[in-house]
């Protein structure tokens, strides 16, 4: 327990980081650990793409690691590795909330408004069809033909556009992804 507590209070700010993540005291120390194996030169961050080699088991990597870190800076430190990789946190149905605590980072709303963000590249509050039509392209690749993808991006912001202004609002994306199990769908079970 000593070297638990000792290793927990190295970390600034790690009461914050678990009540905005949900992780426990044991996840955040096996996530600084997996962090400081990753981070070879003790530099006290990584380049982005170091964080891909946890979730590489998600098509769009790259983009959430973009997505979570700006462009022009290409390192994370410890709590935005931890932030990034709560996203895809499965749910504790077991877990009580406290009260007056801030949503989670991995609640089912969060989850939304991150895959969102993913596909509002321009950060316009809507998902125009040239954006979803790169994301399909970095998910499908080669899998399928660009006729195809067009035809899918086309009946995607055909059956999601309720208000016909040819794009994807969060709170039509939202009602579009109402019986999808998002926690399902964007949860990795990374902390074995």
């Amino acid at each position: 327990m000593g070297s638990t507590n000792s290793t927990l209070l190295k970390i600034p700010n790690v009461e914050v980081l678990m009540q905005e993540t949900g992780f426990s005291p044991a996840h955040i120390i096996r996530l600084h650990d997996r962090f400081k194996a990753l981070d070879k030169e003790g530099r006290g961050h990584l380049w982005s793409f170091s964080v891909t080699k946890i979730i590489n088991k998600q098509p769009l990597c790259l983009e959430v690691i973009n997505n979570y870190v700006n462009l022009r800076k290409e390192t994370v430190d410890f709590h935005t590795f931890v932030k990034i990789l709560a996203h895809f946190r499965p749910v504790d149905k077991d877990r009580p909330k406290e009260p007056n605590s801030p949503e989670l980072i991995n609640s089912r709303s969060n989850k939304l408004k991150f895959a969102f963000q993913l596909y509002d590249q321009d950060k316009d509050g809507k998902i125009s069809r040239d954006e979803l039509l790169k994301v399909l392209r970095a998910m499908l690749g080669m899998q399928v033909t660009e006729e195809q993808l067009e035809s899918i991006a086309d009946r995607t912001i055909q059956e999601a556009d309720l208000d016909r202004d040819d794009a994807i609002s969060f709170e039509e994306f939202r009602k579009s992804l109402e019986k999808v199990n998002i926690d399902h769908k964007m949860s990795i079970r990374f902390l074995r």
